[in-house]
């Protein structure tokens, strides 16, 4: 028995070395490497240890709003995969800064000012949420694990720890918000919120409802409409569509090796938009040097950092492995108060986290959301092809809620925008003309003016 304590009490001690216990207080950030002079703007980045004994360590980032953030919305914005970091929000989408679009040459990528913030008119926090998600991490291999339940119970654990040290935003009108794989985690996030008011848990948080944009909301039939998308579009011919319409009688994901008409539709239907860009149709696809092909991240790091493999900017994914050497630059993890020695290099999508992704329909988490009278917020760029608008269109047609305003063309600088139409349920859904997937990055104009009239009760 003797022989077990020493070692245990040793650990215990290195892991209390390795692993500091958190102030629940964050740390401002005055300065970021790649930014000439100090911030513009308020930014507080830290940690908060959530679960059993706070073995779950959050990384978060809390911009303050740069109109008025003693009155202006408090929105908690989740990225999808599961497993992106909403550093990438902030970088490419919607936050102050932004990478700048230029051909690596061997030195720091640089950040410029984005004049279509969302921070404009909004305080913002970005939760590196489940746990192994960007530079968040856990204490032991137990807690490593997650699933879409328990990461909403962890993001809810956080809020109240968060307000704790940042009561003066409690009567802030609050929303959740994210994109992508957040159709799922927003709807339980919010929900679990909702039941947390209900309960009467303190502090009360003043809850208004939720933005999703292309959110995924039942994860296998979005593959049907992904068919009808792509002929809409014309990518696949009239009688290819038809021909999976009969042969695959709407099982496109599960059709089984019996059917082998539906197969070799789905083969040819694959072989036809293998060269498209699915998360935005319109824009040129590359040979990706990040996540999906890479042997390690090292290796691919070592590689962007040789000028000659990047003559240009060619395509959207170039500009996002930018930021796979700016956010593992050691000055600014330093800048940004990253521990030490927690979760690797930083990824933009972390593909091996331990996650159980066991809701696959949020549908149920609207209709409750709806009954309670939260307002929602709910758009689609509307050349993505991975959660096409029509899946959405669907979806939300299916709560069956009485039309308010019908479909329309809202306007930004004189021009269409996108289409529009509300519901009496406070839920507006909005089509972004010309977006992708994550409809901020593309369209930041028109996603910015959506926001701020949404935010302000006005019609789009």
């Amino acid at each position: 028995m003797s022989r077990l304590v020493l070692p245990i009490l040793f650990l215990i001690v290195v892991f209390e070395i390795i692993y500091p216990q958190p102030a629940l207080a964050g740390l401002p950030v005055k300065y970021l490497p790649g930014f000439e002079g100090s911030l513009p703007f308020q930014l507080e980045t830290g940690y908060i240890g959530v679960g059993e004994a706070d073995e779950v360590q959050l990384f978060y980032y809390f911009i303050k709003s740069q109109s008025n953030p003693k009155i202006d919305p408090l929105i908690y914005w989740f990225t999808g995969g599961p497993g992106c970091s909403p550093l990438s929000a902030i970088l490419y989408e919607l936050g102050p800064v932004t990478l700048d679009i230029r051909a690596y040459n061997g030195s720091l990528p640089t950040l410029s000012l984005n004049p279509y913030a969302y921070t404009k008119v909004a305080n913002m926090i970005f939760v590196d949420l489940p746990v192994g998600t960007g530079f968040s991490y856990a204490t032991t291999q137990k807690a490593n694990y997650s699933d879409d339940l328990q990461s909403a119970h962890y993001a809810y654990e956080f809020l109240r720890k968060w307000f704790v040290e940042h009561q003066e935003y409690l009567k802030n009108p609050f929303y959740v918000a994210g994109d992508s794989y957040s159709g799922i985690t927003v709807p339980i996030v919010t929900e679990v919120i909702s039941n947390g008011i209900d309960m009467g848990i303190k502090p009360w948080i003043n809850l208004k409802g939720y933005i999703l944009g292309n959110p995924l909301t039942f994860k296998d039939q979005d593959h049907y409409y992904r068919i009808h998308f792509a002929r809409g579009m014309g990518l696949i011919s009239n009688e290819l569509y038809e021909s999976s319409v009969n042969n695959c009688e709407g099982e496109y994901l599960h059709n089984g090796p019996t059917n082998s008409l539906c197969s070799s539709d789905m083969i040819m239907i694959e072989w036809l938009v293998k060269d498209i860009y699915q998360y935005n149709i319109l824009e040129p696809p590359c040979e990706l040097a990040s996540y999906e092909s890479r042997r390690s991240l090292i290796e691919n790091i070592q590689k962007l950092k040789n000028p000659a493999t990047h003559s240009g900017i060619k395509c959207r994914g170039q500009w996002h492995d930018l930021g796979l050497i700016w956010a593992n630059d050691k000055n600014v993890q330093d800048a940004l108060h990253v521990r030490k020695k927690t979760n690797g290099a930083w990824e933009e999508c972390r593909s091996n986290i331990s996650f159980g992704a066991i809701i696959d329909n949020t549908i149920p988490y609207h209709e409750n959301l709806s009954r309670k009278g939260f307002r929602s917020l709910i758009y689609s760029g509307d050349h993505d092809m991975v959660v096409p608008f029509i899946s959405t269109e669907a979806w939300i047609t299916s709560l069956n809620y009485p039309i308010v305003v019908d479909w329309k063309p809202w306007i930004v600088d004189g021009q269409v925008a996108g289409y529009t139409r509300s519901y009496s349920n406070q839920m507006t859904f909005a089509t972004v003309k010309g977006g992708g997937h994550t409809a901020p990055e593309s369209k930041p104009v028109e996603c910015f003016s959506m926001l701020k009239r949404w935010l302000s009760y006005e019609p789009l």
